[in-house]
C-alpha cells in the first residue's frame, strides 16, 4: 500500500492488504509527486481540474467542498451527473491562476501534474505561498515517475483522498465496492491481442505498458501490443499497428475524437482497413474520462469485459 513518505500526527490502522487509512489528526504533511503538502485542516474550498479529480470527490460525497471545476473531459455519469451539472465551471480548458484564485480555494486537486504550470493553474510552490494547497493524482506524476499502475495503487489514491478530506468511511466503502466489482470480472482466456487507440489521425496515440490502459487490458486478459513501452501512452505508427494486427481495438470515445470517428478513419485508411479487428468490427469502447486513472476504471473494465465476451471470433 502506498503511504505518504512523511506524515505528521497521523494514526494508522494495522497495515495489511487493502487496509484503509485511519482518520487524520491534523496538522498533516505528506509527499505528493515529490512536493510536500502541509495541511492544517481538511480542505473546505476545492477547485478540481480534469474529470478524474472531480469524479473522485463526487464518488466520496464531497461535492459540497467543490467551489469550481475546470478542464473536464466529458460529462459525469450517473449517479453524479445531476450534481456535477450544478458545479461552477471555471474554464472549459486549463484555467489560469487568476481564474482559480477568484473563487478563493484552499485546495486545488489536479488530474495531471502539468495542470500546475505558470501558464496554467499556477505552480505548486506559488500557490502554497498564497495559502492554497495542491494535490496531483499519483498515477499522473511526472516529476517522479510513478510505478506501473495497479488497481491497488488506484485504491490507495481513494484512501489517501479520503484521509485528506476526513472521509475515510466513504473511502473504505467505495474501495470495498470496487474490489468486489473487480473480483467478479473474469479475464478472457482466448489469448487475444489488443490495441488501445486513444487519439490521433496521422499517427495513433496509444496505450502503452504502465498506466490505466495497461492495467485495464491486463484485467480483461488482453495482450497489449504496446506493452513493451514503459510509459502510459505513446505515439506509435500505423505501420506498427498493421504489423501487430491486433485481434481487438479499444476505442476511447472523446468529444473531440469520438469512437465513431475512429471507426471511420480505420475503415477508410488503406493502411488499417484490412486489419482483422477493423474488417470484423471487433471494438471495445469506453468514454475518455474512464480511460485515465480514477474511480471510473473498475466500472469501465466491467463494461468492457461484457463487450469482449459478446465479440465473435
Amino acid at each position: 500500500m502506498r503511504l505518504p513518505s512523511s506524515v505528521a500526527g497521523l494514526a494508522l490502522l494495522a497495515l495489511s492488504s487493502g487496509a484503509a487509512f485511519a482518520q487524520a489528526a491534523y496538522p498533516l504533511a505528506f509527499d505528493n509527486c515529490g512536493f510536500t503538502v502541509d495541511l492544517g485542516a481538511a480542505p473546505k474550498r476545492v477547485v478540481t481540474i480534469k474529470s478524474t479529480a472531480t469524479e473522485m470527490l463526487l464518488a466520496l460525497g464531497l461535492e459540497d467542498r467543490i467551489v469550481g471545476i475546470a478542464f473536464q473531459d466529458g460529462p459525469a455519469p450517473e449517479p453524479w451527473s445531476a450534481t456535477a451539472a450544478n458545479l461552477q465551471v471555471l474554464s472549459d480548458k486549463l484555467p489560469s491562476q487568476e481564474v482559480v484564485l477568484e473563487v478563493e480555494p484552499d485546495f486545488v486537486y489536479g488530474g495531471w501534474e502539468s495542470n500546475f504550470a505558470a501558464d496554467g493553474a499556477g505552480e505548486r510552490a506559488t500557490l502554497a505561498g498564497l495559502g492554497v494547497n495542491t494535490y496531483v493524482s499519483p498515477a499522473a506524476c511526472r516529476s517522479i515517475k510513478p510505478a506501473k499502475l495497479t488497481f491497488d495503487e488506484l485504491f490507495d489514491e481513494i484512501a489517501e483522498v479520503g484521509l485528506i478530506f476526513e472521509a475515510t468511511t466513504a473511502a473504505d466503502t467505495l474501495i470495498a465496492a470496487q474490489k468486489a466489482e473487480l473480483a467478479a470480472i473474469a479475464p478472457d482466456t482466448r489469448g487475444l491481442t489488443a490495441l488501445w487507440y486513444s487519439s490521433g489521425t496521422k499517427a495513433p496515440y496509444v496505450g502503452a505498458g504502465s498506466n490505466a490502459p495497461a492495467m485495464i487490458m491486463e484485467a480483461l486478459g488482453l495482450n497489449n501490443i504496446m506493452s513493451g513501452v514503459d510509459d502510459g501512452w505513446v505515439a506509435a505508427s500505423w505501420e506498427a499497428v498493421v504489423d501487430a494486427n491486433p485481434d481487438v481495438i479499444v476505442l476511447v470515445d472523446a468529444t473531440w475524437n469520438s469512437a465513431e470517428q475512429k471507426k471511420k478513419l480505420l475503415a477508410e485508411n488503406p493502411i488499417t482497413s484490412q486489419l482483422n479487428a477493423v474488417v470484423n468490427e471487433r471494438y471495445l469502447i469506453l468514454p475518455f474520462p474512464a480511460s485515465e486513472a480514477g474511480v471510473r476504471n473498475v466500472g469501465a473494465t466491467a463494461d468492457m469485459a461484457a463487450q469482449l465476451a459478446a465479440l465473435s471470433f
